[in-house]
């Protein structure tokens, strides 16, 4: 997404700046994402802000999944960092396809009504999801074509959280249904 937005800036008349959160969770891990974010911004001139949030400690404190905590330190931050650009400023964010299936099956799971399976919403006040049409497979495909690298969060392959348990065991089987579920 950033790739993308910086490399179109100018046909949309567009300032980019990012935003990285280092949760604090994966030890090296988690550094090597930031150093991977610090390095493709200073090789573009992209000003990036970087934040190091305690998502467990925050978790506990709060009462909340590591999910769920992740998600309120993210938005937080998120909102943080646009505040200084005034009410036009839009926070871009990367959920897919592929995202918006795995929501909208948790929330079936869970009981949600038709608020809920709606997943997420393309458009939320100055959020916006531009990547919502295309699969996770579709954006590794752009960065392939593009020679970007990217990192794999190791914690989105172990199946005790229930979103990666549906998209490790739930939707492999639904894709043999209709490959064209997300």
């Amino acid at each position: 997404l950033l790739h993308f937005l910086w490399e179109h800036r100018e046909e949309y008349t567009i300032s980019v700046s990012a935003v990285h959160i280092n949760h604090l969770l994966r030890e090296e891990e988690s550094e090597r994402d930031q150093r991977t974010a610090e390095e493709f911004c200073r090789g573009r001139g992209i000003p990036l802000q970087i934040f190091r949030k305690d998502v467990k400690a925050f978790s506990q404190n709060e009462g909340l999944s590591l999910e769920e905590a992740g998600r309120e330190i993210r938005y937080a931050c998120f909102r943080k960092a646009a505040s200084p650009f005034g009410e036009n400023v839009r926070i871009a964010t990367a959920h897919t396809a592929s995202d918006l299936a795995e929501t909208v099956l948790l929330n079936l799971v869970r009981g949600a009504g038709p608020r809920g399976l709606q997943g997420i919403p393309p458009v939320r006040g100055n959020i916006v999801r531009p990547l919502l049409s295309l699969t996770r497979r579709e954006v590794e495909a752009y960065c392939s074509c593009y020679g970007l690298s990217y990192c794999t969060d190791s914690s989105n392959l172990l199946p005790e959280f229930d979103r990666n348990r549906l998209r490790l065991k739930v939707l492999p089987e639904l894709k043999k249904l209709n490959p064209a579920v997300e």
